[in-house]
């Protein structure tokens, strides 16, 4: 089996050799990287944000692909910004983009990734087609001049798709986003399950996991670097104030936001705690330690809040006591939401579920209590909140 061998470590950055398949053919050029260009070869700061979960996070591509930059263009000063949090998709991407990436800065370049996780923690297309439109509305809203690059990463799931025939719903969302919106789409789904059926590499040998080997990890630098120089090979007239369309869905997330677990009340049994971390030797992910937290750990546990917009969230810790909650809006009763999942056992997961949408404009009122009822793997009834997910 030949080995896969890319040109770009020779100098070039297009063309496989021994007849393997091109990097090219796996981005679509919707758009351009118009702005972030005309400031790299003026020679102005740029600002790089990287949003995504734990791929973007580890250690690999995304490292690659700043020191890339760096050596690229010497005399450009960049700031980047690591948005990475493992576990966490779409629907937290767009809850969190104003307090994680927006607020921190003015962004030049943004790359956004949920296809993995997306598939991994079940959301549903309509779910990630509002949050993925959302994160692209309210970013461009925020600064017209933004680029933004728009990738799906592999995972066994999306391989055996494309092996069934069919286009993972991760990837068709991606790429109808990035369609729609005129902005760069990286397929790297598609590229590693063809080059593996073109026995370029293995999955257990080279590539290895979702979480890409050093190896996987060169690779995806590799077609974002070919996106990249495609780009600076481009003429570029000055800056382009980028004009949002009609939205596909006027219920997408644009205006999502966290709304501080200091605004419920009528507490019973929950308590404000303002340093929380784990007790029973359960880790939590990086950002969620020493954070506050309102906690409730008893069946009938409840407090009420009140809050303004189309769509009321939780973002909460689920850990291995993790319970149920129950809950209605506007006096609406919902089904009974499980929090406990696959990998509490071992981890106080940072788990993003959406109670209600489409509620309408203006002011509507959540009254929640912890069931009494729990998932048989749980060890308790615990819900531990650190923000809500308004719109």
């Amino acid at each position: 089996m030949k080995k896969y061998i890319f040109l770009l470590f020779a100098g070039l950055s297009w063309i496989g050799v021994n007849g393997q398949l091109n990097s090219k053919v796996y981005i679509s050029n919707y758009g351009e990287l118009n702005n972030s260009f005309f400031l790299i070869k003026h020679q102005k700061p740029v600002k790089v944000a990287f949003l995504g979960g734990s791929i973007t996070d580890m250690k690999g591509w995304r490292e690659l692909v700043m020191a890339m930059l760096e050596k690229q263009y010497p005399k450009v000063k960049f700031d980047f910004l690591n948005a990475g949090i493992p576990s966490l998709g779409s629907l937290p991407h767009a809850f969190r983009l104003k307090t994680d990436v927006l607020d921190k800065g003015k962004v030049d370049l943004l790359f956004v990734e949920s296809a993995v996780n997306d598939r991994v923690n079940e959301t549903s297309e309509k779910i990630q087609r509002r949050a993925l439109e959302g994160i692209i509305r309210q970013s461009l809203a925020s600064n017209p001049e933004m680029d933004l690059v728009m990738m799906a990463f592999v995972d066994p799931d999306k391989m055996d798709d494309y092996h069934a025939g069919k286009v993972p719903v991760e990837v068709q969302v991606h790429e109808d986003m990035a369609k729609y919106y005129h902005l760069p789409f990286i397929n790297l789904a598609k590229e590693v399950t063809d080059r593996i059926n073109a026995r370029e590499f293995t999955w257990e040998k080279d590539f290895k996991d979702l979480h890409p080997a050093p190896f996987g990890q060169e690779l995806y630098k590799h077609t974002i670097q070919a996106l990249l120089l495609y780009n600076d090979g481009l003429k570029q007239n000055g800056l382009k104030l980028r004009k949002l369309p009609k939205a596909m869905d006027k219920g997408n997330y644009c205006h999502g936001n966290y709304y501080g677990i200091q605004h419920v009340g009528s507490l019973r049994g929950f308590v404000q705690r303002a340093d929380w971390t784990p007790a029973d030797g359960v880790p939590a992910r990086t950002g969620f330690n020493h954070v506050p937290v309102l906690e409730g750990s008893s069946a009938g546990d409840a407090f009420v809040l009140d809050f303004e917009g189309s769509v009321i969230g939780l973002a909460c810790l689920a850990g291995p006591d993790a319970g149920t909650v129950e809950y209605t809006v506007d006096g609406k009763s919902y089904p009974a939401l499980d929090l406990y999942t696959k990998w509490s056992k071992g981890l106080h997961l940072p788990w993003y579920k959406l109670l209600a949408d489409d509620l309408g404009k203006g002011k509507h009122r959540l009254e929640l209590k912890i069931s009494g009822q729990k998932n048989e793997s749980s060890s308790g009834h615990a819900v531990r909140l650190v923000n809500f997910l308004i719109n």
